[in-house]
């Protein structure tokens, strides 16, 4: 007899690169592997063209089972990613660099599944959000949000999720965490 699924693995964020393949950050699945855990991917690209294109996934039958089971985690975990000039979003060709300029000139600090915010982290309310094909992590939840993130490029955007609330536990390192303890 199988055991019982104990775990499912759900993926807050879509997993469609802009040039059609499975992005680089598609990590849940082999996290799901390792815990021999069923896996929900996102369904969707990280991105969408439009608006409208977005609100259509986002109605899709799957996509919406994905976002319920996502909202309903007991544990959620995040990476953030910072806004600097190396910005992943600008890396990995998810934002132009006129885009990214774009957003630092609204005062883009941080981003958590696609989701930009600012130094305070609020999520701001910008065109490229309402392109993100993904769940948004919401401030103030009860059950734990973990954010995984080191380094010090990244401190303004962990100290900013922080703040705002959008996480409430850090895996980070020494550096960073005393780094953090110091930030202004």
């Amino acid at each position: 007899f199988a055991e019982p699924v104990k775990h499912r693995i759900v993926s807050l964020l879509g997993n469609i690169a802009p040039d059609g393949s499975a992005t680089l950050y598609d990590v849940i699945s082999r996290i799901a592997e390792k815990l021999n855990a069923t896996y929900y991917p996102m369904p969707v690209p990280v991105i969408s063209d439009t608006p409208e294109e977005r609100e259509f996934f986002m109605h899709l039958r799957p996509v919406r089972s994905v976002f319920d089971l996502a909202r309903k985690a007991d544990v959620t975990f995040v990476g953030v990613g910072q806004m600097g000039a190396d910005a992943p979003l600008a890396l990995d060709g998810f934002v132009t660099p006129a885009v990214l300029a774009q957003l630092q000139a609204l005062g883009a600090v941080g981003e958590i599944g696609s989701w930009i915010y600012d130094a305070a982290g609020r999520y701001i309310d910008t065109p490229r959000n309402a392109l993100v094909g993904g769940v948004r992590v919401e401030p103030g939840q009860s059950q734990p949000v973990i954010a995984v993130a080191a380094g010090a490029a990244k401190v303004p955007a962990i100290h900013a999720a922080l703040a705002g609330r959008i996480v409430n536990g850090l895996v980070t390192d020494e550096p960073t965490a005393t780094a953090l303890l110091q930030h202004k």
